[in-house]
């Protein structure tokens, strides 16, 4: 008979933890050599040896004193769910800092293996590390794996097993000295005669309390007990005890690591010399602009020969389909609408999926963590958290996960300001509008043209966050702590499964919501307005002023004018707010690229709009309102309609202002008209 058990898998942030989560349930979520990738659990399962193992993945936590979102969803679900085994994943490379939380889980009394990762990196370093002696050590059982490789994971596995059906010990093995023993103990008698924490082992809890984890300490508040609690409390110095207790668990993790293991410290690791280099005061920023530059050309000189294939298929097929339907108004749909607006946005895969590959090689080799450390000091001169530099990168792939990763910043205000800024990153969903018209206006100075735009997407950013650090979200700045990972060689698999995955996700999105979207910019584009006594679809309504669409957008006209946009574009803009694809797919079916033997891309360099226009259109498009899904996530992250607002607002006004200035001044000055 199969049993189910759940399953946890716990550690520090960049430690493998998704790469054993996807080798042990074969799923393929996405690997980062950073911080902040996981900021959800999230679920798998696996049968093994009639066990039926429902596997969690945890997002990283250094401690099981939570400060950060991402660290209380997994403490919380340690405590409160009871998983039946915890799997801690640790980084073999960074033994001491990885078994602090080791300590504390021990401390929590739970069913405890330990999966010694990246043990490959660990004796490439020159580092022995004795399994046998540590688990002999810790008395929890210690299985050594390579997560990127899947190795050990049989191994992982049969442990858990013998785990779970093994009689639990709860002797602990970390004890201090007898000042804190003897609080520790008073508080547990006062926990123990209170049903209220029966829930809670209690000397984990009582050394909650001992440390001033202030999650902890307001929980105690609710029960009918803290007074008594409260009186133990007054007499200690909470910080004094807090340092304590770190200092003697970093004791007892250096007399262990002495006996289990010789860590080469002697000679300079290929990582360090790589570092001397990218995380130079002088070179780290020009590495950093260079290797971004370098990607944006990639993309788009490698990408057009297959974007001209897709666009000659597309228009062909329009062609055949309008040739064999028969009922000109459903040709008119399935060629114009359909087929067109979904083309014109189905041409920009190649270009998705190579970015995204290139930004996968910087992720998995750890270069991006890097990153982060080097825009730190600038960052936090204009008000910024270092970490905040994390999903502010990971917003150039798509905003929705990036604002999720603002859980990995533990200041209120600074996830705050991290969250409003993000939407200003530019996401894979706006590449298509940079592609479109960049290429139609700039040539061969395209790939300039749209790095120039994710660098004033960065501009915007760093400077709104201080005006508002000085402004409405007024607080003092906090230290940036970060670990850096070690360097990886990124496999051509897991980066090929992250390009896979984002143009799967694009594809996904060309095929519901911006088919729906052409679909429906279609049929408002052919039906005729109130009024008129013109037919359905036919040529004199079609895309022109006399639709219904047509009365919409010269209602919005006066709004778009003096940035150089007609009604046409103001009804793209409308409709991107949906999806920024459908920009483009709504441009497609109103300038009548399905019909037309040219793309768009030569419709508006004939002459439909000009190339400052068409410039004010990128910027404009940059800056303004994000998607629907956008939206969503930053009303759910602040919990707040009036940031919500505040953040579509503020975009939608910059992104006025800026394409105004690029229009006007512009057009001033003689240039790009």
């Amino acid at each position: 008979m199969t049993e189910k058990i759940t399953v946890a898998l716990a550690g520090n942030p960049n430690v493998g933890k998704t790469s054993i989560f996807n080798a042990i349930t074969g799923s393929k979520q996405h690997v980062g050599n950073w911080p902040g990738v996981t900021v959800e659990r999230k679920m798998g399962k696996r049968v093994h040896n009639d066990l039926e193992m429902e596997i969690v993945d945890l997002p990283g936590t250094y401690s099981l004193t939570a400060y950060s979102l991402d660290e209380i969803i997994a403490r919380d679900f340690i405590i409160e769910e009871k998983p039946d085994i915890v799997v801690q994943v640790v980084d073999a490379t960074n033994l001491e800092r990885n078994l602090y939380l080791t300590t504390q889980l021990m401390e929590l009394g739970v069913n405890l293996i330990i999966a010694l990762n990246m043990t490959d990196l660990s004796l490439a370093k020159g580092d022995r590390i004795d399994a046998d002696k540590m688990q002999e050590f810790l008395e929890v059982p210690v299985v050594s794996t390579i997560g990127s490789k899947g190795n050990g994971i049989e191994g992982l596995l049969d442990e858990i097993t013998k785990e779970f059906h093994r009689p639990q010990e709860t002797d602990n093995v970390f004890t201090y000295d007898d000042a804190i023993e003897k609080i520790s103990q008073d508080l547990e008698s006062v926990l123990e005669s209170d049903p209220f924490f029966i829930h809670y082992p209690s000397r984990w809890f009582s050394l909650k309390l001992l440390e001033g984890d202030e999650n902890i300490i307001r929980k105690a508040k609710e029960s009918d007990s803290y007074h008594g609690i409260e009186k133990i409390l007054n007499k200690v110095d909470a910080e004094l005890l807090e340092a304590k207790i770190a200092d003697q668990r970093y004791k007892t993790i250096q007399t262990m690591l002495r006996q289990v293991c010789n860590i080469n410290t002697c000679s300079l690791s290929g990582s360090d010399m790589v570092d001397r280099v990218v995380t130079n005061k002088y070179l780290g920023i020009p590495v950093f602009l260079s290797l971004m530059w370098a990607a944006f050309e990639v993309t788009f000189t490698f990408a057009t020969p297959f974007m001209n294939m897709i666009d000659i298929f597309f228009g062909r097929l329009a062609e055949a389909v309008t040739n064999v339907i028969s009922v000109p108004w459903l040709a008119s749909l399935v060629g114009e609408g359909m087929i067109a607006g979904v083309g014109s946005v189905l041409i920009f895969l190649p270009n998705i999926l190579l970015l995204f590959f290139m930004i996968s090689l910087m992720e998995d080799s750890g270069y991006m963590a890097r990153a982060a450390f080097i825009m730190d000091k600038l960052m936090s001169r204009i008000g910024l958290h270092g970490k905040s530099f994390i999903p502010l990168v990971m917003g150039f792939g798509c905003n929705v996960p990036a604002i999720m990763a603002t859980r990995t910043i533990e200041d209120t205000r600074d996830r705050l300001i991290t969250i409003l800024i993000t939407p200003f990153m530019s996401c894979g969903a706006r590449l298509p509008v940079y592609v479109l018209l960049a290429g139609a206006f700039f040539g061969r100075d395209a790939g300039v043209v749209i790095f120039s735009l994710y660098a004033l997407g960065i501009l915007i950013a760093v400077v709104s966050a201080k005006l508002m650090r000085g402004t409405v979200l007024r607080g003092e700045d906090t230290p940036f702590i970060m670990e850096l990972p070690s360097y990886r060689v990124p496999t051509l698999k897991g980066s090929a499964i992250h390009m896979w995955e984002r143009g799967r996700i694009y594809l996904k999105k060309a095929g519901t919501i911006i088919l729906i979207g052409v679909v429906g910019v279609w049929l408002l584009a052919s039906m005729p307005a109130p009024g008129s006594n013109a037919v359905f679809a036919s040529d004199a309504v079609y895309g022109t002023t006399q639709s219904v669409i047509g009365v919409i957008g010269q209602f919005m006209e006066p709004l778009v004018a003096p940035l150089g946009f007609d009604w046409k574009i103001a009804v793209a803009l409308l409709f991107g707010v949906v999806a920024k694809e459908i920009v483009v797919g709504s441009m497609g079916v109103l300038y009548g690229a399905g019909e037309n033997e040219d793309n768009l891309s030569q419709i508006l360099a004939a002459g439909a709009m000009t190339p400052l226009a068409g410039l004010g259109l990128m910027v404009f498009t940059l800056l303004y309102a994000p998607c629907f899904a956008c939206i969503g996530v930053i009303k759910r992250e602040t919990g707040s309609w009036k940031w919500t607002m505040f953040q579509l607002l503020y975009g939608t006004s910059l992104a006025w202002i800026f394409a105004f200035i690029v229009y006007q001044a512009g057009s001033r000055m003689g240039l790009l008209v």
